[in-house]
This record gives C-alpha cells, sequence and structure tokens, in this order.
C-alpha cells in the first residue's frame, strides 16, 4: 500500500505547484511577456518546477516583459532579456518552453486514455503490448509533439518574420530533438515509478487519478527538463532554437 507519508507529501507538492502556478499568473496579469506563448509557459512549468520556476520567472523572465522590450525597442537597443540573462538561463528557458508543451501533451493524453481505454487498445494495449503504459506513452508523444510544434511555431515565425510554411518546419527542426530529449527522460523516470517504485517495492499499481500520480510526474518533468537541457544548449549554440 501508499505509506502514508507519500500520500500527504504527493498533495503538498501538488498544491505547491498549483500555488507557484498561480503566483505567476498574477504576475502576468499585469506584466506579460513580449513573446504571448511564455504567458503559457511559465504557469505550466511553475506546476512541476515550483519554487525554481518562480525564482527564474521573477528574476530573469520578466525582463521578457512587453513593457520592457518596447521601451528597449524605441531606444533601438536589445531587449533586456538579451543582454542580462546568463546563457545557462536561457538555455533553461528553452528547454522550459519545450517542456510547456510536453507538460500540457502529457497531462491532456493521459486523462484522455484514462476516459477513453479503447484509444490505448488503437496504440497497442492487448495485441502490441501487454502492459498499458507503453501504448499510452505513443499516445503522450503525439500528443506533446503537436503542442511542441506550437509552441516553436509561435515563437521563432513572429520573431523571424517566417510564412506558415517556413515556420513549421523551422519549429520541426528547433523542437523534434527537444522534445524527444524530454521525453525520453520523463519515460524513464515514469518507468522506475511505476514498475519499480510502486508495482514492486509498494505492491500497488500507480493509477492517474490519485495524487502520487502527479507528484510522479511532476517529479518525471523534472528529469525530462535535465535530458532535454544540453539537447537546447546545442539546439541555441546552432541558431536552431531563438535565445529567450
Amino acid at each position: 500500500m501508499v505509506p502514508p507519508w507519500l500520500h500527504v507529501l504527493s498533495i503538498a507538492y501538488l498544491a505547491l505547484g498549483a500555488a507557484s502556478a498561480l503566483a505567476i499568473a498574477i504576475d502576468l496579469s499585469g506584466r506579460p511577456q513580449h513573446m504571448w506563448i511564455m504567458n503559457v509557459v511559465w504557469p505550466v512549468t511553475a506546476l512541476f518546477g515550483t519554487v525554481w520556476v518562480v525564482w527564474q520567472y521573477f528574476v530573469y523572465a520578466r525582463l521578457a516583459s512587453r513593457q520592457n522590450v518596447q521601451a528597449a525597442m524605441k531606444r533601438k537597443q536589445d531587449p533586456p532579456n538579451r543582454t542580462d540573462t546568463p546563457y545557462p538561463v536561457m538555455v533553461a528557458n528553452g528547454a522550459l518552453h519545450c517542456g510547456g508543451g510536453c507538460t500540457l501533451g502529457d497531462i491532456a493524453a493521459e486523462w484522455l486514455v484514462f476516459a477513453v481505454p479503447a484509444i490505448s487498445v488503437a496504440f497497442g494495449w492487448h495485441w502490441a503490448f501487454r502492459d498499458r503504459i507503453f501504448a499510452d506513452w505513443i499516445v503522450d508523444y503525439l500528443f506533446a509533439y503537436v503542442l511542441g510544434i506550437v509552441f516553436q511555431y509561435f515563437t521563432i515565425a513572429p520573431m523571424r518574420g517566417l510564412s506558415l510554411g517556413q515556420g513549421l518546419v523551422a519549429a520541426v527542426k528547433a523542437d523534434t530533438l527537444s522534445l524527444t530529449a524530454w521525453q525520453i527522460g520523463m519515460y524513464g523516470f515514469m518507468a522506475i515509478a511505476q514498475f519499480l517504485i510502486f508495482r514492486r517495492a509498494l505492491g500497488v499499481k500507480l493509477e492517474i487519478d490519485s495524487v502520487e500520480f502527479g507528484f510522479m510526474m511532476q517529479l518525471a518533468m523534472l528529469a525530462g527538463f535535465l535530458t532535454s537541457y544540453p539537447v537546447n544548449w546545442w539546439l541555441i549554440r546552432a541558431g536552431l532554437k531563438e535565445r529567450m
């Protein structure tokens, strides 16, 4: 069975994530980001990044507010987020940008397959995979990939002045490796949680409608950030992703 301390910890960490996202959302209502998609990215990633993402937002992301960027443009200067943000933080911003799409896609996919098990069957459960989790991961990846491309498009296309087709091609180049690296980290941690921690050590199945599942997903997203960070470092250096 799930130990009481893990149940309480799961609730506490989920509540901390919700409070972190709310704090950022409230601040964004008065200081929207110059790049509008980041108004979605910051609260979403705070759901798993909690205190760390709140710190990064208030210290660095505020530099990229619409007001600050437009003021710099009027003075014909580089915006402060480009001049005052260390490169490692820019990389973290890029990884979180990818993570925003991944997080929304994974949440949507997990609840969809939970509500409609036939989708899991269509993607291999029973006939290709004995364990449902592998079929669900395919759905997760597809949802995360589509949303990741959307997030990248609305970042790259406006900044480079690209057409729809050009923007989509650039978004695919920028997000495919980053998103795949993120999902690998997430899947790796969830495999450990599902098969080793819960099934083997605790003797229970980790169900999506439990707070423990939500907590494990938060930790899995942190693992995804770690595996995607070096990929984003290279993508930004290579000019395939924008500095943020």
